[in-house]
């Protein structure tokens, strides 16, 4: 029975420990769900950390695509999901079926996959990659015959920045898309010392209107460099949470309100401490596709 005399904070603390657990964290989390974290940060970072954990436990505060990549790293550890619905749209846009007739398509084909996507689709690929890596990652690739999925938007980008023509996947991410370059004007006329940064999954437009495109963990560097004093974020909403955190006396605007994703709001602090009491709901990638899709996440993260 629950502790009265102990917040949530400190059950969830205690449990930790007893199930000897780590708790990863996306920066688009909540903000009191970052302030249990063991470690806070992007997918490449969170799938880094994941790869590396000694723990036997690893509860995942993000969406479905996250705890699957820690799945397919660590077949023998426990990872949970403490919202199983947390999913994520633009994962859902490509499935593994679809890629396979694509690669018909295109005999040949280096097939880079976004690590936004399902464990089946990662397991019908040649490498994944992180938007923090994704031009490191096509830039190692010889071939100029790459299919790039699902982000239409971040494949873009990566081709611009890499010279290399890649056949896109009509994905894209809803939270980013509601980002338009009007916010960004808008902003700027408000906060005019103010630099800002776009996430290369937002519309190219929008990225066009940008001091820096930068993966979230990006983002978080250039915002502690000593002559960022503002900025506009191009992002998820809850990323402020973080960059004010570590950057006090800095000022930080979203772009836009309305880019907020409600999967990564389904994570409470009550859904962590549940998920550890009843080390549920667990993600399990099965054998036969964790072992092809590793292939692909073991060589995002050799590029690191």
């Amino acid at each position: 029975m629950a502790n009265p005399d102990k917040t949530i904070e400190e059950r969830i603390l205690e449990l930790k420990k007893n199930r000897n657990a780590v708790i990863l964290v996306h920066n688009y989390q909540r903000g009191e769900v970052q302030d249990i974290a063991d470690f806070v940060g992007d997918s490449l970072e969170l799938s880094q950390k994941a790869a590396q954990t000694q723990a036997d436990v690893i509860v995942f505060c993000g969406v479905h695509f996250m705890a699957e990549t820690a799945s397919i790293l660590n077949p023998n550890k426990t990872v949970l999901l403490p919202d199983a619905q947390a999913g994520c749209p633009m994962a859902d846009m490509i499935t593994a079926d679809q890629l396979r007739r694509k690669k018909a398509e295109m005999p040949g084909a280096t097939v880079v996959t976004y690590v936004n996507s399902t464990a089946a689709v990662k397991a019908e690929s040649d490498y994944c990659c992180t938007s923090a890596n994704g031009v490191r990652v096509v830039q190692s690739i010889q071939s100029d015959n790459i299919i790039f999925v699902p982000d239409q938007y971040l494949g873009d980008f990566i081709s611009r920045r890499t010279g290399k023509i890649m056949a896109l996947w009509p994905g894209y991410c809803p939270t980013h898309m509601r980002i338009l370059p009007e916010d960004i004007i808008r902003q700027k006329k408000r906060h005019p010392g103010a630099k800002v940064v776009a996430h290369p999954e937002c519309r190219p437009e929008v990225v066009a209107l940008a001091d820096e495109a930068l993966s979230t963990s990006g983002m978080i560097r250039y915002a502690a460099r000593p002559d960022v004093r503002e900025l506009i974020v191009g992002s998820e909403v809850e990323l402020l949470y973080r960059l004010k955190k570590e950057n006090p006396g800095k000022k930080f605007y979203p772009a836009s309100d309305k880019a907020v994703c409600p999967n990564m709001k389904r994570i409470t602090l009550e859904k962590v401490l549940q998920s550890l009491e009843t080390l549920t709901p667990e993600v399990k990638v099965p054998e036969d596709i964790r072992v092809k899709a590793k292939v692909s996440v073991d060589r995002m993260l050799a590029i690191g």
